[in-house]
């Protein structure tokens, strides 16, 4: 596995893909929370980094699966997946070396962006006047999101051997789990506590709990249990190939 890993991200930052994604998402969260009218922290007058949470998983939402599209989709239509799969190692190994390596670029793309954290806090009147504990929260969140949109991002791609087609399909899965349900449960289709059930489905509500400064394994497990479910969906569709 360790060898897929290395090699993942050898491609990654061997090519632009890596550099790209990590200064993108950079840039684009940067320019919201910093020059954008509406958006930018001046603008709200308290020390918060509200617009940086809310905005991000919208971006992720699209990078991921940009990210992700190349991962099994390239190696379908090249024909390297059976050359892959002659190698001494199991199915599993390939998508998680795969998923570890597209991770750690989601981990590199989130560190730098504590420098806002760290601004913020010096800005705070008087300093450090900040919900340090909430900003954690949604940076642990975040974390968790980007790794439940790599596996939905991976899934897609080994599906298809178009990458167009799996960055597509990719987008709107990660945009139907992580808002769909909220948006269900606000039909008030359903009577009493379901509505709150159906919107626990969601990745949204998942990640704004965690957005409170409270880790609730509740919520580790929820999405631990959603990158387990792609893992094996993908699993599932490799291992078809072979049938």
């Amino acid at each position: 596995m360790f060898a897929i890993f290395r090699k993942e991200v050898q491609q990654f930052f061997s090519s632009l893909i890596g550099y790209i994604a990590i200064i993108v998402f950079l840039l684009v969260l940067g320019l919201f929370i910093w020059v954008f009218p509406d958006t930018n922290i001046f603008d709200f007058g308290y020390a918060t980094l509200d617009s940086f949470f809310n905005i991000a998983p919208y971006i992720f939402i699209f990078l991921i699966p940009a990210i992700t599209m190349r991962s099994f989709a390239e190696e379908i239509n090249s024909g390297t997946i059976e050359l892959l799969s002659t190698r001494p190692v199991t199915e599993m190994q390939i998508i998680l070396g795969k998923y570890f390596a597209a991770l750690l670029l989601v981990f590199i793309a989130i560190l730098p962006t504590f420098i806002y954290f760290v601004t913020v806090y010096l800005l705070a009147s008087p300093v450090g006047n900040v919900d340090t504990g909430g900003i954690l929260g949604s940076y642990f969140g975040l974390f968790f999101l980007g790794a439940v949109f790599i596996a939905i991002g991976i899934f897609c791609s080994s599906v298809t051997s178009n990458q167009i087609v799996a960055f597509i399909v990719g987008v709107f899965l990660c945009f139907f789990i992580y808002l769909a349900f909220g948006y269900i449960a606000q039909f008030g289709i359903f009577i009493g506590k379901n509505d709150y059930l159906v919107e626990s489905l969601g990745l949204s509500a998942h990640f704004d709990a965690m957005g409170k400064g409270v880790i609730d394994t509740r919520d580790v497990v929820y999405f631990l249990s959603v990158i387990s479910v792609f893992i094996v969906f993908t699993r599932t569709a490799l291992a078809s190939r072979r049938w």
